[in-house]
């Protein structure tokens, strides 16, 4: 029986692919694909690049030079907000935040705000990487009304490719279980395509950054 001219057709095409698959095939264009930075110039602050795309995505951008700066921001932030219960599970903060005699409580879903520190910010699009890896747990991010991530200027990167280049000096083979690029608050226009933010997650994003990882280690 002659086969049909649809199945001919859709076994040439699976040939092609099986035939594609077996050879590596050169990028078409070569030159864009380079380690250095393709995406931010190689004299643009990273911070400043960050804290535009952050800003831009209705992200909250704090800017401390040391500890200090970051204590008094973080306080005036919380008396200011009236936040009588923050929470958090990361070692970090406890230790950056130990002088301020914070108290965080167990009760994630009750809580005002939830604090966490991050594993790198990627400049050209404003995000934050967060994981297991850096202290944190894979919900305090999320169930908190508002979110307040500590970094520093050493875990900025360029772009995805670099960030991607960063996890795999830093975990090698043993990447965290769980990984998660926030992009400022949770948001949706499903609704009559009107934007509404704090849906499915937090509906604040802070983001304080310190200079210096130096500056984390004291006064």
């Amino acid at each position: 029986m002659k086969p049909l001219a649809s199945s001919s057709s859709r076994e040439k095409i699976l040939s092609r692919i099986r035939q594609a698959l077996t050879h590596t095939t050169p990028p078409p264009f070569p030159e864009l694909i380079e380690p250095d930075s393709y995406f931010v110039k190689q004299d643009e602050d990273l911070a400043v690049q960050f804290a535009e795309q952050f800003s831009a995505l209705q992200g909250k951008f704090v800017y401390c030079l040391t500890l200090a700066d970051l204590y008094q921001n973080l306080s005036a932030l919380i008396q200011n907000k009236g936040w009588a219960s923050i929470y958090w599970n990361d070692p970090q903060i406890d230790t950056w935040l130990k002088p301020m005699d914070l108290q965080p409580t167990n009760d994630l879903p009750g809580c005002d705000a939830s604090i966490t520190s991050c594993d790198f910010l990627i400049a050209r699009t404003g995000s934050v990487l967060l994981s297991t890896g850096s202290g944190g747990s894979r919900t305090s991010s999320v169930y908190a009304p508002i979110h307040i991530t500590i970094a520093h200027c050493d875990q900025l990167v360029p772009d995805l490719p670099q960030l991607f280049s960063q996890l795999k000096t830093k975990y090698g083979n043993q990447l965290p279980s769980f990984l998660s690029l926030a992009s400022g608050p949770s948001r949706t226009a499903d609704i009559e395509k009107t934007l509404v933010t704090g849906i499915h997650g937090p509906k604040e994003i802070y983001l304080f950054l310190v200079e210096s990882l130096n500056n984390m280690r004291g006064i």
